[in-house]
């Protein structure tokens, strides 16, 4: 489908353009409270400025977007196969709206405290609360596809302790003895290259899960209640990838705050382990089609450099916060999507 093609369908479906708006305004949310970590470190330590991370992390969001979906589109199939709204596509794209709607409201509630919720629970947690409501029961959960987000939520926090942990004191016995002002300037500019990794896995990941939303909306509110596959245009990933960006210079420097300067105060060294290490768990979870939370994989993988001198270095208050926000998502998130979709439902059906 051209872009132009989508104009024209979304100005003849009211339903179409207010799904869109709603898919777009989650992704303009993601940008500001999910984005953000990608640069949170490479920030922190001041190896760039705020204001180029932030075009850096739109550029390779865009990259990783593209690459990714080129390679393996595994992750937006999981998410689109996720859930079941039933046969019938008006009462679908209903129930997804108020998903959306959910997503934005809990998202935004995150923001306002500078806790760097996960828009990818959120967005599982409201797509699946949204299914309950229109199905009446858990019919309308893909239980294959949510062992994934299990698999995911328990190797994203496994590998990125671990590995930012390791990473950390691998750099550290092969830096042994060099001079500290060299190693600096060196982990100043690798730090730059972390950063634009983990913004590149970000779109990757987070990028797919939103697309594939967003095309299920458009499936909807073509009466199509029964597609299973998706061809992902261009224009749409530039969009994603603006919107995203714009999310990001507009609220990102709260959620910078708290996960590269109140958790742990890092080095630049430990800044670039802490990218590296999540990257990789990133890109490895993004290849077996596991959906995992960024913010959950480099908020752990900080957690790990941290602990790698030693466990009092981690602010456990700051810890306690996300871990806290992390549990509560699923069940809140979820609980909200049910409410306005029961609303939704017994407004417009």
């Amino acid at each position: 489908m051209s872009m132009t093609d989508f104009i024209q369908q979304m100005l003849a479906n009211p339903s179409l353009l207010i799904a869109a708006l709603l898919t777009l305004a989650v992704i303009l949310v993601n940008g500001w409270t999910d984005a953000p970590n990608a640069i949170a470190t490479c920030v922190s330590t001041r190896a760039i400025g705020v204001r180029p991370a932030i075009i850096m992390a739109a550029v390779f969001n865009f990259l990783g977007v593209f690459v990714m979906t080129s390679i393996n589109a595994s992750v937006a199939m999981t998410i689109y196969k996720m859930v079941d709204f039933g046969g019938n596509a008006h009462n679908a794209l209903i129930a997804l709206c108020a998903a959306m709607t959910a997503i934005v409201i809990w998202a935004t509630a995150a923001w306002y405290f500078g806790i760097p919720t996960s828009e990818s629970h959120a967005l599982i947690a409201g797509l699946s609360g949204a299914a309950i409501a229109i199905q009446n029961g858990f019919g309308g959960i893909n239980g294959e596809e949510w062992v994934k987000v299990l698999w995911g939520l328990g190797l994203s926090t496994v590998l990125g302790f671990g590995m930012g942990f390791w990473v950390t004191k691998l750099t550290e016995w092969i830096c042994k003895g060099m001079n500290r002002n060299r190693t600096n300037r060196f982990f100043k500019n690798a730090q730059i290259g972390g950063g634009a990794a983990m913004a590149f896995m970000h779109g990757a990941q987070d990028g797919q899960k939103f697309m594939a939303v967003f095309l299920l909306g458009v499936a909807l509110a073509n009466g199509q209640a029964d597609a299973s596959t998706f061809a992902v245009p261009m224009w749409l990933m530039v969009v994603c990838s603006l919107v995203m960006g714009l999310g990001t210079s507009i609220g990102g420097y709260r959620i910078i705050k708290s996960v590269g300067m109140d958790m742990v105060k890092l080095n630049l060294y430990q800044g670039f382990a802490a990218d590296t290490a999540a990257t990789m768990c990133l890109l490895f979870s993004s290849l077996t089609g596991v959906p995992v939370s960024t913010t959950h994989t480099k908020t752990t993988a900080i957690m790990g450099v941290g602990a790698s001198r030693r466990l009092r270095n981690v602010n456990w208050s700051t810890v306690k916060e996300l871990v806290l926000t992390w549990v509560l998502t699923f069940p809140g998130c979820g609980l909200i999507g049910y409410i306005i979709a029961k609303v939704f439902l017994s407004i417009f059906a």
